[in-house]
């Protein structure tokens, strides 16, 4: 019998198989698994969120964009 062709499109770099495999992985992770994973990101200091007027969000996106350059 002949496979039907998966009706969902992935971002690049997934397929059904690596989304299942993630689902499944948090399906089945235990809250204290969750709580340590959590935890691990949020002590990555790699970025920050902070609360800007909605006002001032088109110039702090520009300066940013300059910034990036």
């Amino acid at each position: 019998m002949k496979q039907k062709k998966d009706p969902n499109r992935y971002p690049k770099g997934l397929n059904r198989k690596k989304v299942r495999a993630l689902i499944d992985h948090y399906d089945h992770q235990t809250d204290a698994e969750a709580i340590a994973e959590a935890e691990a990101a949020y002590r990555k200091r790699s970025s920050v969120l902070i609360e800007v007027p909605v006002k001032l969000l088109p110039a702090v996106r520009e300066l940013i964009h300059r910034r990036a350059g």
